[in-house]
C-alpha cells in the first residue's frame, strides 16, 4: 500500500472536466490496490488570476511543493489575452516549472491500435508509430533570453534521455539547428561527448527543419529525440497530428522537485463545459505518474489495456470519432472505462495478466 499526496491543479477552460476524470481513475487505483492518495485542489492559471489575482498563488506552489506528485488540466483563456504577458495564465505554468526545478519533459508519442485509422498518414508511411520526445524544459526563449544553453544544462537533459532510449529501442536523435545557432553547436558537441557514456545507444542528429519533415514522411524512424524548449515544444505538437487529435497525448515534467504531470492540449474554451473533451490525454497523463513516479506499473497497466478495449468497443470523443464510431461525452467515456476497468479486473486470467 502506497500513502501519497497528489496535488491537482484544475486551471482553466476544459481543464477542470479532464481533470475529474483523471482524478476519478486514480481514486479507482487506490481503491482497488489499497492505496492511499491524497488528492487536494489548488487554482492556477485564468481560475487563480480571478481568485487570487496572481496565476501562480503561493499557497499553490507551497502545495505542489510538498507533493509526491502534480496533475495540471489546463491555462489560458481568451478571457486573460489582454493581460500583459507576465501576467497572464501561462505564466502561472513556466512559474510552476521554475519552481519545482523541471528541466526535463518528456511526451510520448504513441498511436493506440484502435485508432490507426484517425491518423492522417497512409499507413505505410506511419509505421508502427512509438517514439518518445525529450525536451529541455527550464533554459531558452520561454523564459526571456536568448537561446542559450550552458554545458552542465545540455548534460543532465541528454543524460535523462540517454536513459530513456536504454530502456527502448537504443536509438537518440539530437535535435537541433547547428547551422545557424551557437548555442546549437554546443548542445551537439556535448551530446557526442555524453555519447561515450551510453555506448549501447545509437546516436544520430539532426537539423529540426529536417526532423519536422522527417515526423511527417516516416515517424517510425524516431524512438527518442531529444531537444531543446523551443523546438520540443514545437515539433511535439507536430506529433500529436500524426495520432489524430492533440488530446491524445500525455506529458510528464521532471527536475529537482515533485514532478508534473499534464496532457498537452490546452483549455479549449470553446467546448469548456460542453461535455466534449477529449480525457484520454489526462488519463494517459495518470498513467505515466503511476508507472515512471510510483512505480504502479500494475495499475498502469490496468487502465491502459483497459481504455484500448473501450476504444475497441467503438467508443469516442467528438474530436477523434470515426464514421460508425458511438460518440459521447467527457463523463461518458469516463463511466465506460471504469466499468471495463472492472470487467478487466473481474478477468484478469482471461486477459494474460495478474493484479
Amino acid at each position: 500500500m502506497l500513502k501519497k499526496t497528489i496535488v491537482l491543479l484544475p486551471g482553466d477552460g476544459i481543464g477542470p472536466e479532464v481533470l475529474r476524470a483523471g482524478a476519478a481513475i486514480l481514486r479507482e487505483c487506490a481503491q482497488e490496490f489499497g492505496h492511499q492518495f491524497d488528492l487536494p485542489e489548488y487554482p492556477v492559471g485564468g481560475a487563480a488570476i480571478d481568485a487570487a489575482g496572481d496565476p501562480l498563488p503561493p499557497s499553490t506552489l507551497e502545495a505542489c511543493g510538498k507533493a509526491d506528485a502534480v496533475l495540471l488540466g489546463a491555462v489560458g483563456g481568451p478571457k486573460w489575452d489582454a493581460l500583459p504577458v507576465g501576467k497572464r495564465p501561462e505564466s502561472g505554468l513556466l512559474g510552476l516549472r521554475k519552481g519545482l526545478g523541471l528541466y526535463v519533459n518528456v511526451r510520448p508519442v504513441r498511436l493506440r491500435a484502435p485508432l490507426r485509422g484517425i491518423s492522417p498518414l497512409k499507413p505505410e508511411r506511419l509505421g508502427e508509430l512509438d517514439l518518445e520526445i525529450v525536451r529541455e524544459l527550464s533554459g531558452g526563449m520561454y523564459f526571456g533570453n536568448p537561446e542559450m544553453y550552458s554545458v552542465p544544462e545540455i548534460e543532465r537533459i541528454a543524460a535523462f534521455a540517454f536513459a530513456r532510449a536504454e530502456g527502448r529501442e537504443r536509438r537518440l536523435c539530437s535535435v537541433d539547428k547547428a547551422n545557424v545557432l551557437a548555442s546549437s553547436q554546443l548542445w551537439r558537441r556535448t551530446v557526442n561527448t555524453m555519447s561515450q557514456v551510453y555506448p549501447a545507444v545509437q546516436v544520430e542528429h539532426m537539423y529540426v527543419d529536417n526532423a519536422a519533415m522527417q515526423l511527417v514522411l516516416r515517424p517510425s524512424q524516431f524512438d527518442v529525440m531529444l531537444t531543446s524548449n523551443m523546438f520540443g515544444d514545437i515539433l511535439s505538437d507536430e506529433s500529436a497530428a500524426l495520432v489524430g487529435s492533440i488530446g491524445l497525448l500525455p506529458s510528464a515534467s521532471f527536475g529537482t522537485g515533485a514532478p508534473l504531470f499534464e496532457p498537452i492540449h490546452g483549455s479549449a474554451p470553446q467546448i469548456a463545459g460542453k461535455d466534449m473533451a477529449n480525457p484520454i490525454g489526462t488519463i494517459l497523463s495518470v498513467t505515466m505518474l503511476l508507472r515512471d513516479t510510483l512505480g504502479l506499473g500494475i495499475e498502469a497497466d490496468w487502465v491502459e489495456r483497459s481504455l484500448d478495449r473501450v476504444l475497441a468497443s467503438g467508443f469516442r470523443t467528438t474530436d477523434i470519432a470515426e464514421p460508425g464510431a458511438q460518440v459521447i461525452g467527457t463523463a461518458a467515456f469516463i463511466d465506460h472505462l471504469r466499468q471495463e476497468m472492472q470487467s478487466t479486473l473481474a478477468h484478469a486470467e482471461r486477459y494474460g495478466w495478474g493484479v
